[in-house]
């Protein structure tokens, strides 16, 4: 007997209304909507570049462009070892999705521009549209940041630079696996790190042997491996090995200039917590050829300005994945309902939010502040000393404080957040990469001491940023007093090293954000952070700090 169904009657799977869910956070502009990223540009000489930052800001949130970011993500590139015939391609192909963010992100130029069209806060600039990038699709960062990098090391070679420099300048991402003459953009990369030395590459044990006389520019034929080799799709890379002189930096391109393929063999993908649109691989080289940058026995030298460049962009990613997930928290709290209220309307959820609000703007701060110094250190040597030291110390401060307050957003949604299917869980399984890649804490705040033994005039140049926020808070002066006292004591400084460095840095934001944020956000910073009067978890902000303020300013609408 076959039933009936009657008009009104429930069809299968029709039990409920959807109710009390956010909109999707997307066609916003995500810097007209930053007011700390808007003033930290502006104050940090960049101002000139409002109308572009805003457009980009624009283009990112557009429904089209989140879009395109999670397919990115969620449809990992594959590597194709062999063609159907069995010939060796070692290719990565990756998602359409994955070449349209890079068309996006190249066509703004964050691989080249301050290199390629130079001006006064071209670096800031291209920071803060960095940080905006890292919002909706961080993976095609990676290609980006390591071209940005290798630059100033090119240049200092007159045949690459006159070879390779303008089709890496070109704003056309071309993806295609071909030689490079016959591209219209070109992408750098770099292998240093192998299965023995991680972080310790004077232990690398890949070789390199002259094919002539060897030498600065002269060719060599390279055996060995590269446990990181990032982006093995990119059209070369500086790749780190032991000459006759000691280990060395030589460039290695995919493709070698009678047009065959170097002997480039990639061993597989990495399967990674995260990053998963980009492709970081294992590789061996089977006589690779490359040519020597620089001099025999200088190969870290003339790698680690890249490293330098790198290291920025991972206290600027870290930044832009917790600014990310703030903006995701403050959405959601604005909109969902709970006990007869929005979030945000109760007081101890209004506390956590703000406190993640705070956190969010003192990192933007601190970090296009680092970027500033970039943009001034060849004409200035105080720009120069507070870029030795604290580029090292921004990266290891940003990259540890960001992983908790991601988490804590991610509380904020409840349930939701942890599902997969939302933008949370990108941003938490990004966000502790940045504290690993280009050095981990350790090696950071090891480089920090570093800075203060071989150029101590560093430090005066860090003490500078503190004088001028001097008698405007007094847990801001006691902090900064109890900081020359941190440096008096020289005793067991290695073991203090994090210590040390967590002083320094949250002295420093706080007193960036005295000097050039709102009162509301400043005073909150000091009480909580210098101040003492803090948990040791988000959202124990102290009694009398005005946490809708702070939550109304950090709202992306």
């Amino acid at each position: 007997m076959t039933a009936q169904i009657t008009q009104g009657t429930p069809i299968a799977g029709d039990t409920h209304e959807v109710l009390n869910q956010p909109p999707a956070l997307e066609d916003y502009n995500l810097f007209a909507t930053d007011h700390a990223l808007q003033n930290a540009t502006a104050v940090n000489g960049a101002g000139w570049a409002k109308d572009r930052l805003s457009a980009y800001g624009a283009k990112l949130g557009s429904a089209e462009t989140v879009e395109q970011g999670r397919l990115a993500h969620k449809n990992p590139p594959q590597l194709q070892l062999f063609d159907r015939f069995g010939h060796r391609r070692d290719h990565v192909e990756f998602h359409p999705a994955w070449h349209n963010i890079m068309g996006l992100i190249i066509g703004e130029g964050l691989h080249a521009a301050p290199w390629s069209d130079p001006q006064p806060g071209a670096h800031v600039a291209r920071a803060a549209a960095y940080i905006m990038h890292a919002q909706i699709e961080p993976g095609s960062q990676c290609p980006t940041t390591m071209t940005y990098g290798s630059v100033p090391a090119l240049k200092r070679d007159p045949v690459l630079a006159e070879t390779w420099l303008p089709t890496i300048y070109s704003r056309q991402y071309d993806g295609s696996d071909q030689p490079m003459p016959q591209k219209t953009g070109a992408l750098i990369g770099m292998g240093m790190t192998e299965k023995q030395g991680g972080s310790d590459v004077r232990s690398n044990t890949t070789r390199a042997t002259p094919v002539g006389s060897g030498g600065p520019g002269g060719e060599y034929v390279i055996t060995g491996h590269k446990w990181f080799f990032s982006c093995p799709q990119n059209d070369a890379h500086l790749v780190l090995a032991q000459a006759p002189g000691g280990l060395s930096c030589f460039f290695m391109p995919r493709w070698l200039p009678d047009g065959t393929r170097n002997a480039i063999r990639i061993q597989r993908l990495k399967d990674k917590v995260g990053n998963k649109s980009n492709a970081s691989s294992e590789v061996e080289f089977v006589n690779a050829h490359g040519w020597l940058m620089g001099e025999e026995g200088r190969g870290v030298p003339t790698i680690i300005e890249m490293g330098t460049y790198t290291r920025l962009d991972c206290a600027l990613g870290s930044t832009g994945l917790l600014r990310g997930a703030v903006s995701q928290a403050l959405h959601h709290v604005y909109h969902r309902r709970a006990f007869q209220r929005h979030l945000i309307d109760q007081p101890l959820m209004t506390n956590v939010v703000a406190d993640l609000a705070l956190e969010s703007e003192a990192a933007t701060l601190l970090a296009l502040r680092l970027a500033r110094a970039f943009d001034r250190a060849e004409g200035s040597e105080q720009e120069a000393a507070f870029r030795r030291l604290c580029t090292p110390a921004v990266k290891y401060w940003i990259c540890k404080r960001a992983p908790n307050a991601v988490v804590e957003a991610m509380e904020v949604h409840g349930g939701n957040g942890y599902v997969d299917e939302g933008p949370l869980g990108m941003l938490y399984k990004e966000i502790p990469l940045n504290s690993i890649w280009e050095g981990s804490g350790n090696v950071m705040c090891l480089d920090v001491l570093r800075a203060l033994q071989k150029h101590p005039d560093s430090i005066e140049a860090y003490f500078a940023e503190l004088i001028p926020a001097r008698g405007n808070d007094k847990a801001l002066d006691a902090a900064i007093n109890d900081l020359k006292a941190e440096f008096a004591d020289t005793e067991a400084m290695e073991h203090r090293a994090r210590h040390v460095v967590e002083k320094m840095m949250v002295t420093l934001q706080g007193a960036l954000l005295v000097r050039h944020s709102i009162p509301a956000v400043a005073d909150a910073f000091c009480a909580s952070r210098l101040g003492r009067d803090w948990g040791h978890a988000f959202g124990t902000l102290p009694k009398g700090v005005d946490t809708r303020a702070i939550a109304d300013r950090a709202r992306p609408v």
